[in-house]
């Protein structure tokens, strides 16, 4: 009997496991009335042919559908003439320019492609003084901030490029992304604005006449990081007509921190207190939910402000500009964030990953040519550059959409809602000090010591508080009472009995660990604003060493050994871990100890210590050279500083063992001997 029903269940797990792959498969599924790229079509769809080649028209033949649901004036057979590939760059700078009224020096390089009207690369122009290289001692290149997403098929993504162009009516979805669109010249305005025009021109393929004609637009300005992307179409037919397009966003952002993948997409929104708000998604959450998300959040009535890629030091933020003096537009219907894993490597590590984004416009209704409403525009502004507050304070626009939400600072344990503050003030602090001493590395220096010596009251009350437990709590009368009290409840009453007499509490080993806690969000503050401010990138402390801040100190480069089974990778000498090792040898020396309860647990103490001094120093062996630098000074700093308390101390149980005691200004800050008390009072 059971095995006819181990049988049964089988037999049913296999039917409705055909079930699925048959309904997965899409053969019995409903049909999309708009055709997939690729897809095969049936009888009285339209078709959709793929990619033309060059010299080649992208065809579309709408007159094979059904006549009772298509009118007569939607017979169309489109045609897209296919140019040549090319490649054209706006934004460099122009030695040969003799005119001084034109300002020709730009912060970006915009590389475009007429496959799709991209944006092919985008590098930070050489010749401005940004420090925006690609931190190669040896040969120093712009860095790029964007690149194009080489797919194995051979097809490569590019930012801002169209993608199709979808015709309700039609059933059709035009595949501009794989068009060659014709190029129309690059500009230069009065104002030493650049500005390249792409035109696509989908045509009757009977009459040859023009049914749309799509524009795209993009234009750049010296001395700015923001660009604008304007996408126009316009309506050649004699009826209206509803259309929607698709189109990426800026994407394959490269990768700028070797240890952590810093990668987000972001998307801001205004919430009804007109309050910026975003939704964030980090590149390894994209990759374990799947290639795309959306972006959007579970209110759809809050508007859509903006959205972006951003690595450590950098983003790119596309802006969707309001067709009239609001606050945000409207026209944006979908956005969702897209993982890329280009060599398809199962554990995604490889190097080739980036992530990019896409937009959905809503669908509209253009009017018969001629009318009003025949066109449609759309714009985008573009900021590709670093992650500044500076920068973002000091412009209004950006402070407006709140281009802060693309700065990400490592919370750790602590709530981002503290760590975001106090990181910024500390910046913000960072910066003041580097006004007055042009080095951020003693900045950095300044900062810890500034740091320590404001909350030396709060560490000095919490170690001497510490310290008198640990000294009561190892007490030879302890050990005696322990040793005359079997019963562990009966013993720790009587040392808590003890305890109260000598005038300390269990409470005061809480008090000595008070100081730890208060300090740790400041500490983690300041942790992240070092490890993710842009200024320190490229900036030197010494110029014979530590000569990038962002980057390992790199004493004595090396050909990259690996290590045996652990697989980490080691391409020179940095000598700042071992000093850090060094100052937390210090500081566990200086640092008070709580006595261990048992030999078993002094040993595992002295075990811990070890494994600090070793394992802090090689997990961040290859750690940026300006957090190694704040982690070394913090703990010089904290050796001193224990050196300083721990005296005090000393100092003050000997004096309470000479007979004196310490007093304050109010009893005119001298010292007196203690009074003997009576035997009986009057």
């Amino acid at each position: 009997m059971k095995s006819k029903r181990i049988y049964a269940f089988l037999l049913i797990g296999y039917l409705l496991l055909c079930g699925y792959l048959v309904l997965d498969s899409g053969i019995i599924a409903k049909r999309n009335p708009l055709v997939l790229l690729r897809q095969t079509t049936e009888v009285n769809q339209p078709q959709l042919i793929s990619a033309p080649d060059a010299n080649e028209s992208a065809v579309q033949d709408a007159n094979s559908q059904n006549t009772e649901t298509l009118k007569p004036r939607q017979k169309f057979q489109f045609t897209i003439d296919n140019s040549t590939p090319q490649s054209f760059t706006i934004g460099a700078d122009d030695p040969n320019t003799e005119d001084p009224a034109v300002d020709t020096n730009f912060k970006l390089q915009i590389e475009l492609t007429n496959k799709g009207a991209g944006i092919k690369t985008v590098t930070f122009s050489d010749g401005n003084d940004n420090g925006f290289n690609n931190r190669n001692s040896k040969d120093p290149k712009p860095f790029v901030l964007l690149a194009p997403v080489k797919l194995p098929n051979g097809r490569e993504i590019y930012s801002m490029a169209s993608g199709d162009m979808v015709l309700p009516d039609y059933g059709v979805k035009l595949p501009l992304e794989k068009l060659n669109w014709q190029f129309a010249g690059i500009e230069t305005a009065d104002d030493g604005c650049e500005k390249a025009t792409f035109i696509a021109e989908i045509k009757d393929k009977n009459t040859g006449q023009v049914v749309f004609k799509v524009t795209k637009v993009f234009d750049v300005l010296p001395n700015t990081y923001m660009m604008h992307c304007h996408l126009s179409v316009e309506n050649f037919t004699g009826s209206e007509q509803k259309m929607r397009f698709e189109l990426n966003g800026p994407v394959g952002i490269s990768r700028e921190d070797a240890r952590a993948d810093m990668r987000k997409a972001v998307a801001a929104y205004l919430n009804p207190q007109d309050q910026v708000i975003s939704k964030q998604l980090d590149i390894k959450k994209m990759n374990k939910a799947g290639t795309s998300q959306e972006l959007s959040l579970d209110n759809d009535s809050v508007p859509f402000l903006w959205a972006a890629i951003t690595n450590k030091y950098f983003t790119a933020i596309a802006v969707p500009v309001p067709k009239s003096n609001e606050k945000y537009s409207d026209w944006i219907a979908g956005k969702s964030a897209h993982f890329y894993n280009p060599d398809g490597d199962e554990k995604s590590n490889s190097g080739d990953e980036t992530i990019g984004l896409k937009f959905d416009t809503q669908q509209v209704t253009l009017s018969p040519a001629g009318t009003d409403n025949s066109r449609l525009d759309y714009k985008f502004q573009i900021y590709f550059g670093p992650k500044d507050k500076q920068l973002f304070d000091e412009n209004p626009e950006y402070n407006r959409l709140g281009f802060m939400h693309t700065i990400d600072f490592p919370a750790c344990c602590c709530p981002a809602g503290i760590i975001r503050p106090l990181a910024f003030f500390i910046l913000w602090l960072m910066n003041a000090i580097y006004t007055v001493i042009p080095n951020y590395g003693v900045a950095i220096i300044i900062l810890v010591f500034v740091v320590r010596f404001v909350l030396h009251p709060v560490t000095k009350a919490g170690q001497v508080r510490m310290s008198r437990f640990t000294k009561i709590i190892s007490s030879p009368e302890v050990a005696e009472i322990k040793k005359k009290y079997k019963n562990p409840m009966e013993a720790q009453k009587k040392i808590s009995e003890f305890q109260k007499s000598r005038g300390v509490s269990p409470a005061d080993a809480l008090w000595g660990m008070l100081p730890m806690l208060v300090q740790m969000p400041l500490w983690i503050a300041l942790w992240s604003a070092v490890n993710a401010s842009v200024n320190l990138r490229g900036a030197p402390f010494l110029p014979f060493w530590i000569t990038d801040l962002s980057a390992p100190d790199a004493l004595i480069n090396f050909q990259t050994i690996t290590i045996p089974l652990l697989g980490w990778q080691i391409s020179s000498f940095n000598l700042l871990p071992l000093l850090m090792g060094v100052a937390f040898y210090l500081q566990q020396k200086t640092m008070p100890q709580q006595p261990a309860a048992t030999p078993e647990a002094e040993q595992q103490q002295k075990i811990m210590k070890v494994m600090m001094l070793v394992l802090f120093p090689v997990m961040l062996y290859n750690a940026p050279s300006g957090v190694n630098l704040y982690i070394m000074a913090s703990s010089f700093a904290g050796a001193f500083e224990q050196y300083i308390i721990r005296k005090h101390i000393e100092e003050r149980e000997q004096a309470q063992n000479r007979g004196v005691v310490e007093v304050t200004a109010k009893t005119g800050g001298k010292v007196k001997k203690k009074k003997p008390k009576p035997f009986f009072k009057y």
